[in-house]
C-alpha cells in the first residue's frame, strides 16, 4: 500500500525540541519533494517547511525559520522534521504530505491543493 507515515510528536515544554519523521510506505521518497503543514484547533492547515527532489533545497514559513529542519535519510526512506526551541505557538496537528512538483518554488509550496498525498498526522503539543 502506498501510503506517507508519521511518527514522533508529543508533549514538551516551551524551548524543547521534537523529531517528526515521515516515511514512505511503498515508494521511493527521495523522487519526491516533501512538504510539511500544521493545523492548530479553528485554523486553518499552514506549510511549515518543504525539501525539494530536484536540488535538496529547503524552505520555511518564517514563524519557524532558525528552529525548525527538514532534511532527508534516503537510506531510510524517511523525511525529518526537527522542531527546537518549540513555543506553545507551535501547538499542532503536524502532517507531512508529497508535492506535485519537483521543486518547493514551483506552484506555491504553502498551498494544500498542490499536495497529492498526506500522512496521518501526528500531535504536537508544547505547554509549561
Amino acid at each position: 500500500q502506498v501510503q506517507l507515515v508519521q511518527s514522533g510528536g508529543g508533549s514538551v515544554q516551551p524551548g524543547e525540541s521534537l523529531r517528526l519523521s515521515c516515511v514512505g510506505s511503498g515508494f521511493i521518497l527521495d523522487d519526491i519533494t516533501i512538504g510539511w503543514f500544521r493545523q492548530a484547533p479553528g485554523k486553518e492547515r499552514e506549510g511549515v517547511s518543504c525539501i525539494s527532489s530536484a536540488d535538496r533545497s529547503t524552505y520555511y514559513t518564517d514563524s519557524v525559520k532558525g528552529r525548525f529542519t527538514i532534511s532527508r535519510d534516503n537510506r531510510k526512506n524517511t523525511v525529518y522534521l526537527q522542531m527546537n526551541n518549540l513555543k506553545p505557538e507551535d501547538t499542532a496537528v503536524y502532517y507531512c504530505a508529497t508535492y506535485r512538483f519537483s521543486h518547493c518554488g514551483m506552484g506555491g509550496y504553502s498551498q494544500t491543493y498542490n499536495y497529492v498525498r498526506w500522512g496521518q498526522g501526528t500531535q504536537v503539543t508544547v505547554s509549561s
